[in-house]
């Protein structure tokens, strides 16, 4: 009998999640019924939000379920059909999780063509990843040509993004990252104008070196102490998207050491931020507006993009732990099969 594999979440995660808790299993091939197509998974996209999924604390979504299969966006071929829309070899965006095939309705898949971009970039730069940024800048950075951004994680799936858009909108952008080979990439792949790391002993004054006209959009997505840095430098109605907080996500307990939020909230009073909260489908209404604009850029190199691929579902869990600890290079994807279109 065929069988196909799949990752279960066997234990809610204390601190960082491991294969006790991320189980690796097989199960028998699904068969699809009527209606339904059988998808097989070419490429896995692992995000951090799916670290608050294991949890069973109230968020924004439902938690998975123990003993369910893991959630996650997909790249997938269709195998099998019993839909009369839909035929075998056509290749969509989906969320099926972390497995190698599944049988589903096909309402939500989207097609995909490989000719007007390779396939693993709808799960990225022009998926949820790329729409993410797109769609924070537009609604909460409200850039302005000759401001001064920072995008923390910035040669990840998100900040990548977030630099060139700025780039490409006339603003004076600056990165923060890890590794220097990070910081290099980023700077001199993709044009940010600087780039520090929040490995430096001096990372505090490194950025404030690198904004001598200050700060006006901060674009988050790690927290602690990439944000007390930029802290001291905003310009007076600065704006702050707040993608996610990574550095927090493995979290048992509350922040030790020093409380930095009366001073954070002083300085929302003092200069007037603009601190705002969001996930990419509070803005579902504008991804025909993204893909219009900004696909062509991506397909005419304007707006570059790196990926950082494991082969094989049996290594999705410790590139998720490299993924949380900074460890993936651009976007992190997990090759579960063969992708017939490179």
């Amino acid at each position: 009998m065929a069988e196909r594999q799949r990752i279960i979440l066997a234990q809610r995660p204390e601190g960082m999640p491991d294969e006790s808790h991320l189980k690796l299993e097989t199960a028998p091939m699904p068969e699809p019924r009527d209606g339904q197509v059988l998808l097989r998974t070419i490429y896995l996209s692992l995000d951090p939000y799916m670290r608050s999924r294991m949890s069973a604390a109230k968020s924004y979504a439902q938690s998975v379920e123990l003993g369910k299969v893991m959630e996650g966006g997909t790249v997938c071929e269709v195998m099998e059909s019993k839909h009369p829309d839909w035929k075998a070899g056509e290749f969509v965006l989906g969320h099926i999780g972390w497995q190698s095939h599944a049988a589903v309705d096909p309402k939500g898949l989207r097609r995909l063509d490989p000719k007007d971009a390779p396939i693993s970039t709808a799960v990225g730069i022009l998926g949820m990843p790329g729409f993410t940024a797109f769609a924070g800048m537009v609604e909460h950075g409200r850039p302005k040509a000759g401001e001064t951004i920072v995008v923390s994680a910035a040669s990840g799936a998100v900040g990548q993004m977030v630099g060139q858009l700025s780039k490409h909108w006339g603003l004076r952008v600056v990165g923060v990252a890890g590794a220097k080979e990070k910081c290099d990439f980023v700077v001199k792949e993709l044009g940010f104008d600087a780039c520090v790391s929040h490995h430096s002993d001096s990372l505090k004054d490194d950025l404030a070196a690198a904004c001598p006209d200050g700060v006006d959009i901060y674009w988050e997505n790690v927290g602690g102490k990439v944000q007390e840095a930029v802290l001291p430098l905003f310009n007076e109605f600065a704006r702050m998207p707040v993608c996610g907080v990574i550095s927090q996500y493995n979290a048992t307990g509350a922040p030790q050491g020093v409380d930095n939020l009366p001073g954070f909230m002083r300085v929302i009073l003092t200069k007037r931020l603009s601190v705002r909260g969001f996930i990419q489908f509070d803005h579902a209404d504008r991804f025909k507006e993204f893909m219009t604009d900004i696909a062509p850029l991506v397909k005419n190199g304007k707006i570059k993009y790196r990926e950082d691929i494991v082969q094989g579902l049996d290594k999705a869990v410790s590139a998720f732990q490299g993924l949380l600890t900074g460890k993936n290079f651009g976007k992190q994807l997990v090759q579960v099969g063969e992708d017939p279109t490179r």
